[in-house]
């Protein structure tokens, strides 16, 4: 409809005409940082900083790395905390807000898609609407609490909130909401145990001692 911006739209989870005029220039501008970063040598360690402030202007000040390559669709729309890491190859389609908050590791391969599409295909396909032409879809957020790790291949989708000190284990496809303290596996991922004490490792006295690292649950078995 006239008058309504489509961005607004996009980013608070309504129905958005994604080829509308009004995204074609924030998505391009995303895509084209996205691709400079990924393209800077990683010997022009400042250079390649800068390019990763632009695309991702909450990590300004936040001791963010990101190994490249890193894909995205806009940047502006991930927000992170303090000292968050994500490896190699991930995709963040930040449709809606995508939050990591403080250290937040996110293993190669993993993706985090806010998107989403009417299952009807005649409400999915683009075509004419009274209007005009539309492509309509729609987003939810996603959400990762403070220190959770979120393993290599992981899949999550909008709309789902991990919580706190939680562990998404490689492979998974999260469609539901995570407890704190939990370790969730499987697709879709369901709740494996909870963490807890018998998971420590005491990782400096195995460090000092040079000892192959096991927790105090490992040990027990």
């Amino acid at each position: 409809m006239k008058g309504i911006n489509d961005w607004d739209r996009m980013v608070n989870g309504k129905l958005y005409n994604a080829a509308s005029k009004d995204l074609y220039k924030r998505h391009l501008l995303g895509m084209m940082r996205c691709q400079r970063f990924n393209r800077i040598a990683l010997w022009r360690a400042l250079s390649k900083q800068r390019a990763l402030t632009k695309l991702i202007p909450s990590s300004k000040g936040k001791d963010l790395c990101i190994f490249a390559p890193f894909y995205c669709e806009y940047g502006v729309n991930i927000k992170v905390g303090m000292g968050c890491f994500v490896n190699y190859n991930c995709t963040f389609l930040d449709i809606s807000p995508i939050t990591l908050e403080d250290g937040v590791w996110i293993g190669a391969n993993v993706t985090l898609a806010t998107p989403s599409h009417p299952f009807l295909p005649d409400e999915r396909l683009p075509q004419n609407y009274p209007d005009g032409f539309h492509d309509l879809e729609y987003s939810k957020p996603i959400t990762i609490k403070k220190n959770c790790w979120i393993c290599s291949s992981a899949t999550i989708i909008g709309g789902v909130t991990i919580g706190e000190n939680s562990i998404v284990a490689a492979g998974a496809v999260v469609t539901k909401d995570v407890p704190a303290n939990s370790i969730v596996a499987g697709v879709p991922a369901r709740v494996i145990r909870t963490i807890d004490e018998k998971d420590r490792m005491n990782v400096w006295e195995a460090y000092v001692k040079d000892e192959i690292p096991l927790s105090i649950r490992e040990k027990e078995e």
